[in-house]
């Protein structure tokens, strides 16, 4: 589907409007950014809506870490918390982990659920870094850890020390929970079909931007994972801010995909926060 077609159709209202199969499109629902909901079958429960920090995330920085830096950034995450909001998502690649440090002297850890990312290929590379993050965001665990940015269809191969790695340390109980974040077709598929995945982040909109294929055949890639289950957490939610004039769209058709436990989405202030949270409940009842 692409932008065109989406300007045309206006609110996802089920199978019949959005051109999906039925077990596709939740039936409205009220929900809430603060809901507390399970990921896949790893027993971690999180807020459904992430406070994301990598908006344009490279090079150890991104949109949230240059603007807010480490004292606003840390803010966002308190006002997120005060909220209902339990689910923080960072990465190397974004220079956020101090950031999160920052909000850990206010927040419990046992009360705030954190998910990074890391590029290691090798064992040795992910022992240091799963040791260094934790060291970067003063936390004896990390809750999700993902290989991020799979997109060779035989990243299993190509990863298979930093696999090893991981499901080490979720047996030592210093990482919760394993997986990837995917950024090709290909790889997405690959994740459906290895029993080590855990949880997948996947590119979702309604205007196939920013994603590896259209959104039907993610959704049908995302349900197989569901069906495995796989925890599966939605990101480009608002196609890093091409529907930033049609947000209770984008909202509405994240919150109506049975695929998806929750998502995250980068904000640069209290107020789109703000904004985010008051609108959620609204675009989940939208037919």
């Amino acid at each position: 589907m692409r932008r065109r077609d989406f300007l045309g159709l206006g609110l996802y209202g089920g199978a019949a409007a959005t051109g999906l199969p039925g077990w596709a499109v939740a039936q409205p629902t009220k929900r809430y950014a603060s809901d507390v909901v399970t990921l896949g079958n790893t027993g971690i429960k999180l807020s459904r809506l992430a406070v994301g920090t990598g908006t344009n995330g490279v090079g150890k920085s991104s949109n949230q870490t240059r603007k807010l830096g480490l004292d606003g950034l840390a803010d966002l995450f308190w006002y997120g918390y005060d909220r209902g909001l339990r689910f923080w998502d960072s990465a190397d690649q974004y220079g956020s982990h101090p950031h999160l440090k920052k909000a850990l002297t206010k927040v419990p850890r046992d009360k705030v659920v954190i998910l990074t990312k890391t590029h290691a290929t090798t064992a040795q590379e992910l022992r240091a870094d799963v040791d260094r993050f934790r060291q970067e965001i003063g936390a004896d665990y990390l809750d999700i850890v993902l290989l991020h940015a799979m997109t060779r269809r035989n990243w299993p191969e190509l990863r298979k020390g930093a696999m090893e790695a991981l499901a080490e340390a979720r047996q030592k109980g210093i990482v919760r929970a394993h997986g990837c974040s995917f950024h090709s077709l290909e790889a997405l598929k690959t994740g459906a079909a290895t029993p080590w995945l855990q949880v997948a982040l996947i590119r979702l909109n309604p205007v196939e931007a920013h994603m590896d294929a259209d959104p039907q055949t993610v959704i049908n890639v995302a349900a197989e994972m569901k069906a495995a289950r796989k925890g599966v957490i939605g990101m480009k939610i608002l196609a890093q801010g091409d529907l930033r004039n049609r947000v209770d769209e984008a909202l509405a058709f994240a919150l109506r995909q049975h695929c998806l436990d929750c998502f995250t989405i980068g904000v640069e202030s209290r107020d789109e926060l703000a904004d985010l949270i008051r609108r959620i409940p609204e675009a989940s009842l939208r037919v």
